[in-house]
C-alpha cells in the first residue's frame, strides 16, 4: 500500500467503507459526507486512495463511478481485475471473486478492464 495521509477527509472515507462489505457508489458517498467535506474533496482524496492501491473503482449502472476496497493492493500494481455485480431491483454492487482472463491481444497493452454483471442479488431473488 503506499503512504496515505491521514487527514480527516481520507480517515472519513475509510470509515464508509469499513462500514460496507459493498461497493459504495460516488453519488452515495456526496450525499453522506455532504456535510462534512465538499464533492471537490471527496473526488480528490478518493483519487489518492486509488493511486494508493487502498481502493478500486469502476463504471456502474448509467455510468456512474464506484469505489470498493482493494486486496494486496498498491500504489506500483492493482491486483482487482474482477468482475463486479450489480443488482438491478436494489442496486447493490459487490466485488465478485471469481477469475476473468483478459486475453492477449497482438500489437495492443491492456492497461485496465471492467467486467459489470447485472442482475438479482441474493437478497432480491428470494
Amino acid at each position: 500500500m503506499g503512504v496515505v495521509r491521514k487527514t480527516k477527509s481520507v480517515k472519513l472515507l475509510l470509515e464508509e467503507f469499513e462500514k460496507s462489505s459493498s461497493a459504495i457508489s460516488v453519488i452515495t458517498l456526496i450525499e453522506r459526507l455532504d456535510s462534512e467535506m465538499n464533492k471537490t474533496t471527496i473526488y480528490r482524496a478518493l483519487d489518492k486512495l486509488e493511486d494508493d492501491g487502498v481502493l478500486h473503482s469502476f463504471l456502474g449502472k448509467n455510468g456512474h463511478k464506484w469505489y470498493a476496497k482493494c486486496n494486496n493492493c498498491s500504489a506500483h500494481h492493482h491486483h482487482d481485475v474482477h468482475p463486479h455485480f450489480q443488482c438491478v431491483d436494489c442496486g447493490k454492487v459487490d466485488c465478485l471473486s471469481e477469475t476473468v482472463v483478459i486475453p492477449e491481444i497482438p500489437n495492443r497493452k491492456v492497461h485496465f478492464s471492467q467486467v459489470l454483471l447485472q442482475g438479482t442479488c441474493e437478497q432480491c431473488f428470494n
